[in-house]
């Protein structure tokens, strides 16, 4: 299992990430989504030096040239709402690859808003069976969402490889994630904070993802770590 966390490279990521947790930014939501699709596409670009390629020859008007070209048949999956934006900047580097979608949120279980359970109600996807599978979500907080997005996924049959990505995780979360894995995944995060607070969500991080992209939900449809 690998993890990679971006945040412990200084790169032109850390300008937009600064950009996501600034509340004052997060007032121009149109931006806020714009950000998370830039990090959707830096994050599939390292991504995509880990698959497999093989040369292709192509014309020019002058002559031909071999270009190395990934070969690997790839879904792009994503956990409803928030992961919509994210998912879009994967889709602008990946853009000949099968797409999913998953509807699993987090309820909380409590008055007090410090537990929650997990409820998958949706799922549209091809087979991913021998393909390389990259879900995109976000935030990885408890990790159950991503966990019941994996589980609901590969029932469709055993891909060549996963790779989960997200913009922000918890250390907690990536240790659940990393149970629901199979050996040889990778968890890709533009950063890794320090943890959660009581009502599960991480800090510092930069608050509710879903809200952020599209607005405010009617109370009675808000659930934890919005999705």
């Amino acid at each position: 299992m690998e993890i990679i966390n971006l945040n412990e490279q200084n790169s032109c990521l850390n300008q937009i990430m600064a950009e996501i947790r600034d509340k004052n930014s997060q007032k121009n939501r149109a931006l806020f989504r714009h950000n998370i699709e830039r990090i959707g596409e830096i994050m599939a670009y390292e991504l995509s030096k880990t698959l497999e390629y093989k040369p292709k020859t192509i014309s020019t008007p002058l002559d031909t040239v071999e270009i190395p070209m990934y070969k690997e048949d790839i879904v792009v999956a994503t956990v409803l709402r928030a992961g919509l934006p994210f998912h879009e900047g994967f889709l602008r580097m990946f853009d000949k690859a099968d797409n999913a979608f998953v509807s699993a949120f987090r309820m909380y279980l409590n008055r007090e808003h410090t537990e929650v359970g997990i409820h998958t109600e949706y799922i549209a996807a091809p087979s991913v069976k021998g393909k390389t599978l990259i879900i995109v979500d976000p935030m990885l907080a408890t990790g159950g969402s991503m966990a019941a997005a994996i589980e609901a996924l590969l029932m469709s049959g055993k891909p060549k490889k996963i790779h989960v990505c997200c913009v922000i995780a918890a250390p907690e979360g990536v240790e659940v994630v990393k149970e629901a894995l199979p050996e040889g995944s990778t968890i890709w995060c533009a950063a890794i904070d320090k943890g959660m607070n009581e009502h599960k969500y991480i800090v510092p991080g930069f608050g509710d993802c879903g809200d952020l992209c599209y607005g405010e939900k009617l109370p009675g449809s808000k659930k934890a770590g919005d999705k």
